[in-house]
């Protein structure tokens, strides 16, 4: 008689996550880019770094920092409901979609905050070309919120896919699990950002 042998099945990872995680390590690598850039600029102004830091808000910044962080979590419970394959509100619990825009707003608040935080500079005359510390301040914050801007584009795309599908399948899951991956990235380099900025003396 015979007898076929039962051949394990192998988990492979998800092509689409594995992608955007070697995507955000470029990313890294480009935000690494612009630390350096910092740092050496601060190493050859260091009293103009003092000067212009005092006139940052750091109650303000802290706060905004704070608003940033909650939306990592709330993004992470988006995650948790599309897992299970919840996109929407039943029996008292959120779904993706509502975390999602929840997440969206205050990372919209954020934006809007690091906005009023440029104005404040601009009046008391630092702007991108009004010295080295200026060019430096725009340079890393303003290239991080287009992160953070392009990360909201993508949850209102992600929340209008899961609206237009009629049953919300595994791959309506891994798109919730990308961006949670990218939000969670802007995430931890504002904290570095912050860090070096706001607290390092």
């Amino acid at each position: 008689m015979n007898t076929k042998s039962a051949v394990p099945s192998v988990k492979r990872p998800n092509i689409v996550a594995v992608g955007t995680i070697v995507w955000l390590g470029s990313e890294v690598m480009f935000f690494a880019g612009l630390f350096a850039i910092y740092f050496t600029l601060r190493a050859m102004n260091p009293e103009l770094w003092d000067n212009q830091t005092a006139k940052h808000n750091f109650t303000f910044a802290l706060i905004n920092t704070l608003i940033l962080v909650a939306s990592s979590f709330t993004a992470q419970a988006g995650v948790f409901a599309a897992e299970r394959m919840q996109p929407r509100k039943a029996n008292g619990k959120w779904g993706t979609i509502e975390w999602f825009y929840l997440t969206f707003f205050l990372g919209a608040i954020f934006v809007a905050g690091q906005s009023y935080e440029y104005a404040e500079f601009v009046s008391h005359g630092i702007t991108f070309g009004s010295d080295p510390y200026g060019s430096a301040f725009y340079m890393t914050t303003g290239f991080h919120g287009i992160h953070v801007s392009l990360g909201l584009v993508a949850f209102l795309l992600v929340i209008g896919r899961f609206y237009a599908v009629k049953n919300f399948t595994q791959k309506e899951e891994t798109t919730a699990v990308v961006v949670s991956y990218y939000w969670h990235f802007v995430d931890i380099v504002w904290i570095i950002l912050f860090i070096i900025i706001y607290v390092l003396k």
